[in-house]
């Protein structure tokens, strides 16, 4: 039942992220045509938006060491295809290959950009700037991801005004948008507003923010809605909600894209995307990962039929 509550945007543009981020610490490979055959259904679910790759070393994430021999399968997708590059030589791949969109991975914690990027955060900013520079100069769109804004596994609660600090370098360095990453799934709504609040006082527009949520503790719906209380209009999300992150062991899956589409379709909130071929989708490529979805609505649309 279409029910809209006041105060909340007319449309919301879904960032899927499934497969990639939902992809990447698979342990079993999965082949390069089915990712390709993933992507072409996320697309004709209605996903304007959707992560393809990483153009990362295969020693660090050996599940998408295919980078290059997807890429070019995804040709004829209609839809935006974002890219990660650690560096600038992921970046010359990506650009290599014809990307458009590219997106730098950073963090807000001293800790994670340790163990995931060896680098300290300066060290990493430092790393970051040759590459949106440059791809920015290619006329690509770029994005930050910008991880462990709410909680860190070792460093515990993280300070508003240090996940504001690394945000704004971030974007000063060029990108066009910033995603704001629960990377353990630590966030709870009151939190998550008051870290927008404080983005907005330090001057970053709500409308160059995303919101990249995981579902450790349940609450990744509640943080969307509080997001988009907030006037937040891009909403991270992976079909079926896999996903996690290989160096957060207590990070569990994203938000689960169908999960996401069946709120905002009950809230009259447009998306574009077509609830019942995303869940086929989903369900197509669990049958594939040998394991049934976690995403809620998928298993009750899917045991319905």
């Amino acid at each position: 039942m279409n029910v809209p509550a006041p105060g909340l945007p007319a449309r919301v543009r879904i960032h899927e992220v499934g497969a990639r981020d939902g992809l990447q610490n698979e342990k079993t490979a999965v082949p390069t045509e089915v990712k390709a055959e993933f992507v072409h259904r996320l697309a004709a679910a209605g996903l304007t938006t959707i992560e393809a790759t990483s153009f990362v070393h295969p020693k660090w994430v050996p599940q998408l060491a295919d980078a290059e021999q997807l890429f070019p399968l995804l040709a004829d997708v209609d839809a935006a295809l974002p890219v990660l590059v650690p560096n600038e030589r992921g970046l010359d791949r990506a650009l290599a290959l014809g990307a458009t969109r590219i997106a730098v991975f950073g963090s807000a914690t001293e800790t994670f950009a340790s163990r995931n990027l060896n680098r300290t955060v300066a060290e990493s900013l430092a790393m970051f700037e040759p590459v949106v520079a440059r791809a920015r100069q290619s006329g690509a769109h770029v994005r930050g991801y910008l991880s462990m804004c709410f909680g860190d596994p070792w460093e515990g609660a993280v300070p508003v005004h240090q996940v504001v600090s690394v945000a704004k370098a971030l974007l000063d360095l060029g990108c066009d948008e910033l995603s704001l990453g629960d990377t353990i799934g630590v966030a709870t709504p009151g939190h998550v507003q008051a870290l927008l609040s404080a983005l907005n006082e330090a001057g970053v527009p709500t409308d160059r923010i995303g919101v990249h949520f995981h579902d450790t503790y349940g609450q990744a719906l509640s943080n969307t809605l509080a997001a988009l209380q907030h006037g937040v209009t891009t909403v991270d999300a992976s079909a079926g909600g896999l996903g996690g992150c290989p160096y957060a062991k207590s990070a569990t899956g994203n938000l689960a894209t169908e999960d996401l589409v069946w709120m905002l379709d009950g809230l009259g909130i447009e998306t574009g995307v077509d609830l019942a071929a995303l869940t086929a989708t989903s369900v197509w490529m669990a049958e594939r990962l040998g394991r049934p979805s976690p995403s809620r609505t998928v298993r009750a649309l899917s045991h319905k039929e």
